[in-house]
């Protein structure tokens, strides 16, 4: 097994925290954490309603996410709450993504925040201290362990956030190739295409963030959508940690994977949200039992890969 050495008065380097979690579990798999209301079970009566308040749709959520992270809370290593569904309700959705988070660090799961940031100056720093470093009379358990964030403004709308990692020992996943229809309209542009010009800046920008296990703390979005695009992005990214959404629902499978991990799972984690989040239950099971069966059955899927989890 792979040990770190740990600093006791540094924060922990995300990518370690990651590797570490990747390896005691034995799987990649990441659980989205997507609150599309008219999915949730029918128990959750106010998302259903139609008169219900801001404030009950969001207790409703929190209530279904409790249940979720206690179904897999000891089989995956991270969840990835979108923050786009939390935001639609309003300050109760603001509220309940701080409780959601706060559960999930509480249950022992890394929290990837999807917040897909991207600004300058004052207003990138505000972001970075708004999910990453907090402010004072924050609640260190609601902070993310790493987010998402849009490089396109360029360099300097990146630069507030790799000093909150390294203030903090936190994350990033900067967008490179994403699993959407039309990501091709500008991502692969150009030669050498945006999205390669994007990666080689990843490289860059993940040096000084570097992890013991060999990972830095500054990862890549890559889709499961392109196969072929995730081998070569792994070749010109060998020590950024992926994050794969697009597996299951949008059509990306386990094997095509492959070579997104480099030289074993710590290298990626692969996203799944509606497919574990809202399975269609057998008749008599409970919600929560779908959901648990649903995680099992992608992570076996992952363990049956030719891919060991340590070389």
């Amino acid at each position: 097994m792979y040990a770190l050495a740990v600093d006791r008065m540094a924060p922990m380097n995300f990518a370690d925290n990651l590797f570490r979690r990747v390896l005691e579990l034995r799987n990649p798999c990441l659980v989205g954490l997507d609150p599309h209301l008219g999915k949730m079970p029918a128990e959750f009566e106010a998302v259903h309603g139609s008169d219900a308040t801001r404030a009950e749709m969001a207790a409703d959520v929190v209530r279904f996410f409790d249940g979720v992270i206690d179904a897999v809370s000891d089989l995956v290593p991270a969840v990835k709450p979108q923050s786009a569904f939390f935001e639609a309700l309003g300050v109760a959705g603001v509220e309940a993504w701080e409780e959601v988070v706060k559960k999930s660090h509480q249950a022992g799961l890394l929290v990837i925040g999807d917040v897909k940031r991207g600004d300058i100056g004052s207003t990138a720093a505000a972001y970075a201290q708004a999910f990453l470093t907090g402010m004072r009379g924050t609640d260190p358990e609601t902070l993310c362990d790493c987010i998402t964030i849009n490089p396109y403004l360029g360099s300097d709308s990146i630069e507030p956030f790799l000093e909150a990692c390294k203030e903090s020992g936190k994350g990033l996943y900067v967008l490179v190739r994403t699993s959407n229809p039309g990501s091709a309209e500008f991502q692969l542009q150009g030669d050498p295409t945006l999205s390669e010009l994007v990666a080689d800046a990843v490289v860059g920008w993940g040096q000084d963030l570097m992890g013991e296990c060999g990972y830095s703390s500054v990862g890549a979005v890559v889709g499961a959508t392109h196969p072929t695009d995730l081998a070569a992005l792994r070749k010109r990214m060998p020590k950024a940690p992926f994050l794969i959404p697009g597996y299951g629902a949008q059509g990306g499978g386990a094997a095509e994977l492959t070579p997104a991990f480099g030289p074993h799972f710590a290298g990626g984690l692969v996203n799944s949200s509606r497919g574990i989040l809202y399975p269609k239950a057998k008749p008599g099971q409970h919600w929560k039992d779908a959901v648990r069966e649903a995680a099992e059955t992608m992570i076996a899927e992952f363990r049956a890969l030719d891919l060991s989890p340590v070389n």
